[in-house]
């Protein structure tokens, strides 16, 4: 090869490289977009996962704030905010319409696996029973 052919080779690698981190990028950019658009009652899922943190704060003692951490503990690092915080808006809401005093371990189960996408099924069912938390009362959220 000719030094200005491995150089064009080098600017194409780049070239593709920098698109690709570019698409990776913007994918993950539109999804968030995509929760801060107002739904039919006019609030966006965003919105509606601060309403559910703020209302059931009060609701969350130290044993349950422990069992949260314990099940955002197998999130990578720079995700665990955001799956924490999607984590207890779902456990907040299941608190709430139960009418419960205070968050428990079986509210913290429920929420954390109405909050998991589907296709996080098989490793959620892996985290838990190698924890041994028993979830056979919430079985039938899994199908």
């Amino acid at each position: 090869m000719m030094p200005s052919q491995s150089f064009m080779m080098f600017l194409l690698f780049w070239g593709f490289v920098l698109l690709f981190f570019m698409s990776v990028g913007g994918f993950f950019m539109f999804r968030k977009f995509m929760k801060v658009l107002p739904k039919a009652d006019g609030k966006s899922k965003l919105d509606w996962q601060n309403h559910y943190v703020e209302a059931s704060r009060h609701l969350w003692t130290d044993t349950s704030k422990a069992f949260l951490e314990k099940l955002v503990s197998p999130v990578p690092g720079p995700f665990r905010d955001i799956a924490r915080h999607s984590i207890a808006a779902k456990i907040g809401q299941v608190a709430l319409e139960k009418g419960a005093r205070e968050v428990t371990e079986q509210h913290c189960i429920e929420g954390y696996i109405l909050a998991t996408p589907k296709r996080d099924y098989k490793s959620l069912i892996s985290f838990l029973e190698k924890n041994g938390i028993d979830y056979t009362p919430y079985r039938h959220l899994l199908n």
